[in-house]
């Protein structure tokens, strides 16, 4: 299975280039407790109850591919690229250009989650939806089933040497690449779609949120307790079933805020363009919502950091300048991507050396370590399956 994981990255650089591989961001894991579910759906347990939490985890996503985009508009921190990032390929983006090789778009919020990113643009017609568990596992398994002619021609072997694991759309389940993904943990040698079909959905990965350049461990509380304010405004709010085509509708509005998404008088697509509102209208109404959900966290944690996150987040709606885009970029135009990378890098090197551990210490990694090693060498003695016996059953 090591050599299988291992395989799937090379196939990964192989059809994107090594480059691409140098790309990151947080994926921010999410479920809500069963006595949410409990309450909203009368479940008993996860077992009896896996249907109804699954359905309305698959509410949340609809709703996050509605109104996600928020995600990047406030904390987007990829406006720029080094100009080698292209590697001389041609590009329709109106890029501006700064005299130490920056290439940026002065609007633009994640160019990490453009088609400058880890996009496949094959999958755009996959018709893989998110309204039911099993229509979702059929349209997962039928794209890793999908042949592509694109992918055909680099091979599967050269010189001796495997290249990919298939030739289809997606070697494995994994090279799906969305915004959000429904998500159970795996047993041991069980597929992602097979562990959903088995026990439902356990929670949701959210991959929309660049590193923040602004904290020393990549993400803040600030970040985190909105996330939790959006997710589960996204499990309570109305969220009409999606068709394929109108999950293709949202994706307009997340790329017009990924590439000028602080652009004056930026509008978006409501009902697949069927209308348009101002971003800063939309932002103001969704976080009006959200504002409730912050007083009921509120009450039951005391204080009032949840309302504060939506007052500092609110201000972003007025004033584009206090998004993570833009104070970064404002850095990158001064100090250049080199310059702004090694200065913060420099200081996050200070802080994290001169700050002593709190919960765990050097021995519970070494430990841990150790412990994985032996895992490791155990699953390893008792995998007898022959690799390219391994490999014939993801052709």
């Amino acid at each position: 299975m090591g050599r299988l994981k291992t395989l799937y990255r090379e196939g990964l650089k192989n059809r994107y280039g090594a480059l691409m591989q140098t790309i990151s961001g947080v994926h921010y894991n999410f479920s809500l407790p069963m006595a949410f579910w409990q309450a909203k759906c009368g479940v008993e347990d996860a077992e009896s109850g896996k249907e109804a939490i699954s359905a309305g985890y698959f509410r949340s996503i609809r709703n996050y591919y509605r109104f996600g985009w928020v995600i990047p508009y406030l904390f987007g921190a990829s406006p720029a690229i080094c100009s080698s990032f292209l590697q001389g390929k041609p590009t329709t983006l109106p890029f501006e250009e700064t005299g130490n090789g920056m290439y940026y778009l002065p609007y633009a919020t994640s160019l990490r989650l453009s088609d400058l990113g880890y996009t496949n643009k094959s999958q755009s017609n996959l018709g893989i939806t998110f309204n039911d568990l099993h229509e979702y596992v059929a349209g997962l398994k039928r794209a890793i089933k999908t042949p592509s002619e694109e992918y055909a021609k680099i091979g599967l072997q050269k010189d001796g040497k495997y290249l990919q694991i298939n030739s289809n759309i997606l070697q494995i389940e994994n090279e799906l690449y969305a915004p959000i993904r429904p998500k159970r943990v795996t047993r041991r040698g069980e597929t992602p779609s097979d562990a959903l079909l088995r026990g439902g959905i356990e929670y949701i990965e959210v991959r929309s949120l660049d590193i923040n350049p602004f904290s020393p461990i990549g993400v803040d509380a600030q970040q985190v307790r909105f996330l939790d304010l959006f997710m589960v405004w996204c499990a309570l709010a109305d969220a009409p079933e999606m068709s394929s085509d109108e999950l293709l509708c949202t994706r307009t509005n997340w790329n017009r805020v990924i590439l000028e998404g602080r652009k004056p008088g930026l509008t978006l697509g409501i009902g697949c363009e069927s209308a348009q509102f101002p971003l800063a209208q939309v932002g103001k109404d969704l976080f009006r919502d959200l504002r409730r959900v912050a007083q009921t966290l509120d009450s039951i944690h005391g204080g009032q950091a949840y309302q504060q996150v939506c007052d500092e987040l609110l201000a972003c709606f007025d004033d584009p300048e206090l998004t993570f885009s833009a104070r970064i970029l404002r850095s990158m135009i001064e100090e250049g991507i080199g310059g702004t990378g090694r200065a913060l890098a420099d200081r996050y090197r200070t802080q994290l050396r001169e700050e002593p551990l709190e919960i765990l210490s050097e021995d519970d990694f070494i430990a841990e370590r150790d412990a994985s090693v032996a895992r490791q060498k155990k699953v390893e003695a008792e995998d007898s399956e022959p690799f390219e016996a391994l490999l014939a059953r993801h052709a």
